[in-house]
């Protein structure tokens, strides 16, 4: 098992920064690649970045490419979603997954999910 916490939600402005992290506890973190998906209200869950056990290669979603930043550091067992250039439409629960070995665009190829954080982007 695996057990994901997110923090670092909250309320800013458009053009502002937030920076997000999970904090991974249970079997060895760095066996896993580690995403970020966010879910706005009324719309299906997406995908927003993946970075692998070795945080050797990174993936963005087309809208987040330039803007946020995915990093971690397995001596922490954390993973982290800087975002920048925050926009209205970036408002939603955002969600880290966990999945061994490789990650993946779909959400259902993941066992593992923290309980999400909230991110409003106020205009």
């Amino acid at each position: 098992q695996v057990q994901l916490v997110e923090s670092g939600g909250g309320l800013v402005q458009a053009g502002g920064s937030l920076r997000l992290s999970c904090a991974a506890s249970g079997r060895t973190f760095n066996s896993y690649a580690m995403s970020w998906f966010r879910q706005a209200p009324g719309k299906e869950r997406e995908f927003v970045a993946t970075i692998s056990w070795s945080a050797g290669s990174t993936y963005y979603a087309d809208s987040m490419k330039g803007r946020f930043t995915i990093s971690r550091d397995n001596a922490k067992n954390t993973v982290y979603l800087q975002m920048n250039s925050l926009k209205s439409e970036d408002t939603a629960v955002y969600y880290c997954a966990a999945r061994y070995n490789s990650g993946s665009v779909y959400n259902k190829d993941y066992a593992y999910w923290g309980q999400g954080t909230q991110v409003t982007v106020s205009s």
